[in-house]
């Protein structure tokens, strides 16, 4: 019975498979072998046969590597290396008590021990031979289809070559050059890459100081503003109990909400330094590597050979930290002891916050444990067109719908590029909620939506669209859902703004729709977040 490496050598080299490609009878043999044996015993139209079994294959065979036995033949000679290099070596020219070898001699394929290797450079005709360190395999420096010594870089195919692999081997007409030149080049573009990487560091460090001052900032921002609101509210105590308790509770709301998205923007920024450092970290080590052709090898094998393309590290947009909405309150508060009449009740009065009913979430949206966030799980694959970042078949409904009253949600957007928030009439099943996949915006003619996208924003009906004129970007989107009127308005949330206002004919309840809109290369995997405040 053959041992484990036995198994995984090429019937017709046999060495260590290279390049292995299995034939439809069920062997295998290296990429180079089995084309050599067809170009040598058949005509390059075939017919192609297995050299084991003899069974004849069909004429349009198309070879694909194993890549399951490519790792086992890897997995097995690393291993194998290892062992090898953790037991000494011995010189092969000593007679009687071997010397422990220091040299290894890659023209001779021989170990040398001190004396010999000695007089292996000494002798003129043994002079030109290449003396490495001290290794048990030294065929690992070599090339494994010619048997010659490794001495070139291919430059386009990124691997260390032999001077037949350029002149008549694989790489003939390739760009080559000497391994010192090629380790040269690739150590200065490491160099230059950690000093990239430093740089980009520093600009992560810069963003981290942002957040933790805009973060600072929030809290002392909220703390006034909750001092001074309720030193208002104090003077007019008598009438306003319930509506300061509101107020109050709006501006808690907010500042969980900014310094909840602000503690997230610092993950992201301390994930991408740990990323960076771990780079660094990796090519600080490779640099330290003497043996050239170990380097270039290494280089290779980790994908290291281009320059690095690391993405930009995301400036903070203090705008979004600004505390319009805490301004609004206390201005709310202001023109309410001018004139209480004209104030009451408030729209967040009848300020609600809907759960996300899961069963009608399209199946590439998730949803959060608390039922309060949605966003793009995966990029979809696509038979055909790519989909509509903006298609409507991409939503989720609420569990309540409204038959009666006022109701008022808010929906936190923040900076996310592409969203669609509005409500549809009738069950909650999707059925009627048309796929998309075409030019226009594709919403159901029982649902009012606002969609945004990249600062557009358009009020959609049915085949209806209109475009807004918004001064701000909107970063909290609320409406407000009147059904004895028949209204369903739309409000810049922060400034209380009216942004656009549908007239509603319908019997059939009415259900929150959300849609996060797909995420486009990862520029919009934010989630839609529901605003909600802690009761009393």
């Amino acid at each position: 019975m053959g041992t484990v490496g036995d198994t995984l050598k090429c019937p017709v080299c046999q060495d260590f498979y290279t390049e292995p490609v299995t034939l439809q009878c069920g062997h295998d043999f290296c990429l180079t072998c089995i084309q050599a044996v067809w170009e040598t015993d058949v005509s390059p139209a075939g017919p192609f046969f297995c050299p084991e079994c003899q069974i004849f294959l069909p004429s349009d065979l198309t070879l694909e590597i194993n890549t399951d036995l490519k790792t086992k033949v890897r997995d097995f000679t690393t291993n194998r290396n290892a062992t090898k290099s953790s037991s000494t070596v011995y010189c092969d020219h000593c007679i009687g008590k071997p010397s422990v070898a220091v040299r290894t001699c890659l023209t001779c394929d021989a170990s040398l021990c001190q004396a010999h290797a000695l007089l292996h450079q000494q002798r003129s005709a043994l002079r030109e031979h290449t003396l490495v360190e001290v290794t048990r395999d030294p065929l690992s420096l070599k090339c494994r289809e010619h048997r010659d010594e490794l001495k070139l870089f291919c430059m386009e195919e990124r691997v260390p070559v032999c001077c037949l692999c350029v002149l008549v081997g694989l790489h003939k007409h390739h760009k080559v050059s000497q391994l010192h030149e090629a380790s040269a080049d690739f150590k200065s573009m490491l160099e230059t890459s950690m000093n990239h990487l430093l740089k980009k560091r520093g600009e992560a460090e810069h963003a981290i100081k942002d957040l933790e001052s805009l973060y600072s900032q929030t809290v002392r921002s909220a703390a006034d503003f909750r001092e001074r609101i309720s030193d208002k509210y104090s003077r007019i105590r008598v009438v306003l109990d319930a509506d300061e308790r509101l107020m109050i509770q709006i501006v808690d709301a907010e500042e969980t909400y900014m310094t909840d998205w602000l503690e997230a923007q610092r993950a992201i920024i301390e994930t991408q330094i740990t990323e960076i450092d771990r780079f660094r970290a990796s090519r600080k080590s490779l640099l330290q590597e003497k043996n050239d052709l170990h380097f270039l090898q290494q280089m290779a094998a980790q994908n290291l050979c281009d320059p690095l393309d690391f993405p930009p590290i995301q400036t903070v947009n203090k705008d979004l930290c600004d505390p319009e909405k805490l301004r609004t309150v206390e201005r709310l508060v202001d023109d309410l002891s001018l004139a209480l009449s004209q104030h009451f009740p408030r729209m967040w009065s009848y300020l609600t916050s809907p759960t996300l009913d899961c069963k009608t979430a399209h199946p590439k949206l998730e949803i959060s444990q608390d039922r309060k966030q949605v966003h793009w799980r995966r990029q979809p694959v696509c038979e055909g067109p790519s989909p509509q970042p903006y298609d409507s078949q991409y939503s989720v409904l609420a569990q309540e719908s409204f038959t009666s009253g006022q109701h008022y949600w808010e929906v936190i957007v923040q900076d996310k590029p592409f969203w669609m928030i509005g409500a549809t009439a009738g069950s909650v099943n999707t059925k009627d909620i048309p796929s998309g996949g075409s030019s226009s915006l594709a919403v159901s003619s029982t649902s009012w939506c606002i969609y945004h996208g990249d600062g557009r924003y358009i009020a959609c009906h049915g085949t209806q669209e209109k475009q807004l004129s918004v001064a701000k970007r909107v970063r909290k989107l609320g409406i407000l859902a009147n059904i004895q009127k028949g209204e369903l308005s739309f409000y810049d949330a922060d400034a209380m703004t009216l942004l656009h206002s549908f007239c509603v004919q319908c019997t059939e309840p009415l259900y929150p729709m959300f849609n996060p809109c797909i995420d486009m290369n990862g520029a919009n995997r934010q989630a839609l977040t529901l605003f909600w405040i802690e009761g009393p």
